[in-house]
């Protein structure tokens, strides 16, 4: 099962610009669910003159029960947008965060 958890899933409906794969160990699990990738997406949306690129940057979470991809941030960012959010996850304990919301949300979808 794959979960888009997005107002407007076609906003995701291509191959991301950029990716960091925060995890792929495949061996950790959180309650019952086996976590095999945890990754960064983003997405390029638009470019204006004065603000630059609006940024779409999604969180993906592979499971032995399905993956969720949801928004993570959007925005105009600025310079490597995708870059900083990691560094930001890494040195802030959010990848737990981000795992623990699409468990949340595989179980609702799937009950």
């Amino acid at each position: 099962m794959k979960i888009i958890d997005l107002h407007d899933p076609q906003r995701v409906n291509k191959f991301p610009d950029d990716f960091e794969i925060l995890m792929s160990s495949g061996n950790f699990v959180q309650d019952e669910f086996i976590i095999s990738k945890v990754e960064l997406r983003l997405y390029n949306e638009r470019v204006d003159d004065k603000l630059g690129t609006f940024s779409l940057i999604t969180s993906f979470v592979e499971t032995d029960k399905g993956s969720v991809e949801m928004i993570y941030d959007e925005g105009f960012r600025g310079e490597n947008p995708l870059k900083r959010t990691k560094d930001f996850l890494i040195s802030n304990l959010g990848i737990s965060g981000l795992i623990l919301r699409s468990i949340i949300c595989l179980r609702e979808k799937t009950q």
